[in-house]
């Protein structure tokens, strides 16, 4: 990739329902991200009934309840998903999912989705990590609520069962996550300890956090996008309207602008400043022919013609080939 990939996370901000879904498709598009991202699951396969919601969950609802009743209602069916990959394909946006068991992974696969993404909640997940490494697809691991071995163990999971193509994305699970709780710099930790692509899923408010991550050297951004963020739904809250969404991907694009190659050197625009700023050797006084040149008979100024001033060793102690005028440009 010569772009960051950003990641439209529609998650479960359709509410359960399928327009809903395709709107949210659309507005991921119209924000210029290159995925839009959403969650497929069976709750009877993934959730104990008396299992209950989490904290952040609780608190983005207004009150408690069951987690197997929350996620029922937002679940979507298979059939509803392939509509949306369909949809997608006709709007023109990568159409993405995250699995949560074997027969979501082969399902999602059979629609032709182009890489597996594996949520924080399985990262200790081995039979589910072993299975996508078997599949042999690129794969990008979210590591929320996870320390460094957590992360080496999964990784290697991943590529001891096949796996070859794998982008680990920092990420701190909180929704709103405070800037506080970031750690933008265990990022750079795990590029370093596992020598592989990362990236950043963010669940902050607003833009700075993922723009910064771009900047340290993030290759996938996934940021939270609802329509409305005051709709009721556990991730509403944390996440993105599609205008600021599309305001933080202009931000990003103009950043990797701004990184550029890495190699040091001068613009073509500053070349043509460069004669009329980096200053010269001229006299600092009137010079007399055969007169010895020093610090004290030479002025360094900014002027139209002259000897750099990096040559400024070659030209002390040597003669004047000639008389010199106060400001006029030193030969030798």
């Amino acid at each position: 990739m010569n772009k960051t990939f950003i990641i439209a996370e529609a998650g479960v901000n359709h509410n359960g329902r399928l327009d809903l879904a395709l709107r949210l498709c659309d507005a991921a598009k119209a924000a210029g991200a290159d995925a839009v991202k959403f969650q497929t699951w069976v709750t009877e396969k993934i959730v104990a009934a008396d299992t209950e919601m989490a904290d952040y969950q609780q608190r983005n609802l207004g009150g408690g309840g069951s987690q197997f009743e929350m996620l029922k209602g937002l679940e979507l069916s298979y059939a509803q998903f392939a509509e949306i990959k369909s949809y997608c394909d006709r709007i023109g946006i990568c159409f993405l999912s995250t699995g949560d068991n074997p027969e979501d992974i082969d399902f999602l696969l059979g629609l032709g989705m182009p890489l597996v993404k594996l949520g924080s909640g399985d990262i200790t997940n081995l039979p589910l990590l072993r299975y996508v490494g078997r599949r042999g697809v690129p794969v990008i691991l979210s590591t929320g609520m996870s320390d460094m071995d957590r992360v080496r163990k999964a990784y290697a999971e991943l590529q001891t069962a096949g796996a070859e193509d794998i982008t680990v994305l920092h990420c701190t699970t909180n929704y709103p996550c405070p800037p506080e709780e970031v750690n933008l710099r265990a990022m750079q930790t795990m590029a370093d300890e596992l020598h592989c692509k990362v990236g950043y899923s963010d669940h902050t408010l607003g833009a700075e956090v993922p723009v910064a991550a771009v900047a340290m050297g993030a290759c996938v951004i996934e940021k939270h996008l609802t329509l409305d963020r005051t709709m009721e739904g556990p991730d509403h809250a944390a996440s993105m309207e599609p205008a600021a969404f599309a305001d933080m991907v202009r931000q990003i694009r103009h950043i990797e602008t701004a990184l550029g190659d890495g190699v040091k050197r001068p613009n073509p625009s500053e070349e043509a400043i460069a004669p009329t700023v980096l200053k010269r050797i001229l006299a600092a006084r009137d010079i007399r022919q055969g007169e010895t040149l020093t610090g004290d008979s030479l002025a360094v100024k900014r002027a139209p013609a002259g000897i750099g001033v990096d040559c400024w060793d070659e030209v002390c102690g040597t003669c004047a080939v000639r008389d010199f005028k106060k400001d006029e440009a030193i030969e030798i």
